[in-house]
């Protein structure tokens, strides 16, 4: 799985026509690690438990149980560019989160798929 930048509108509309739970994970003015764990946890919705870490926000998304049931989850990531220039080591960490999350679902007969989409 990769990362590529893709239009947002396409996505969303096929996502909430397949009735899937979308999450709009937005980093624009994100310029921390601190800050980018903190708007993780506001768009998911985490429990308490979240870490606010790189172990903490993989173990929560391949967790997702306290997101409403649905056939599929989109995580839509909008502007990022900022934070992907500014914090480029940790930039790339989160996309491998992110992947490592898609790929569990994925392998998870039976469960609905998470899709991560980088709206550019």
């Amino acid at each position: 799985m990769t990362l590529d930048p893709q239009p947002l509108a396409p996505a969303l509309a096929a996502a909430e026509e397949a009735g899937w739970t979308t999450v709009r994970l937005d980093l624009d003015g994100v310029r921390s690690k601190a800050a980018l764990m903190r708007r993780c946890a506001a768009a998911l919705r985490v429990p308490e438990w979240f870490g606010g870490n790189w172990d903490a926000l993989a173990d929560a998304l391949v967790d997702l149980s306290w997101l409403p049931e649905a056939p599929g989850r989109l995580l839509a990531v909008t502007s990022w560019r900022g934070y992907a220039a500014e914090r480029a080591e940790d930039w790339e960490t989160l996309g491998e989160v992110l992947e490592e999350a898609v790929d569990f679902w994925r392998g998870q007969r039976g469960a609905p798929p998470l899709t991560v989409v980088l709206a550019g």
